[in-house]
């Protein structure tokens, strides 16, 4: 009888010790609305490598109330030419945020005319729920073609889920 209380207490001493970090865990798991989130995405190319854009996304305050945001996104990189003819590099993101109930978008885009210098770029939103790229290579102009905007896929670089 005296072995089996022993060994019972010790079983429950080591149950409680094995148990701690997991609680540990979950009191650092409530400050995750606080917690920054960052990862880096790139490079990611042009269609025939013209371009290329690299860089890093940091969330933070992520909400997962009703409509899953991100309460600020800090978007920051480098974009770069890589023609050597009259052409530019083109880092366009599509921000999807919340408005009330909707999700709306904008696009920002970051140009590079400078063949193989890198142009450095920070962005930064509130209430965001997924952040899209697109890299493209084209003429100089003042806001990207319809081309650039629509043909192709989008890369994922957030989705607050």
């Amino acid at each position: 009888m005296r072995i089996t209380r022993t060994l019972t207490g010790l079983a429950i001493a080591s149950a409680f010790v094995a148990l701690a970090p997991l609680a540990a865990n979950a009191e650092a798991g409530s400050s995750d609305a606080v917690a920054a989130h960052t990862r880096t995405w790139g490079s990611y190319y042009a269609p025939s490598h013209a371009a290329k854009a690299l860089g890093s996304l940091t969330a933070t305050g992520e909400d997962h109330a009703d409509l899953p945001v991100a309460a600020t996104v800090k978007i920051s990189g480098k974009v770069t030419d890589l023609t050597r003819k009259a052409a530019c590099g083109w880092a366009v993101f599509r921000i999807t945020y919340r408005d009330g109930t909707n999700l709306p978008f904008k696009e920002q885009s970051v140009r590079d005319c400078s063949y193989g210098t890198p142009k450095p770029f920070s962005l930064r939103y509130r209430n965001v729920y997924q952040v899209e790229l697109k890299v493209c290579s084209e003429r100089k102009a003042a806001k990207p073609s319809l081309n650039c905007l629509y043909a192709g896929t989008w890369k994922t670089l957030y989705l607050s889920k």
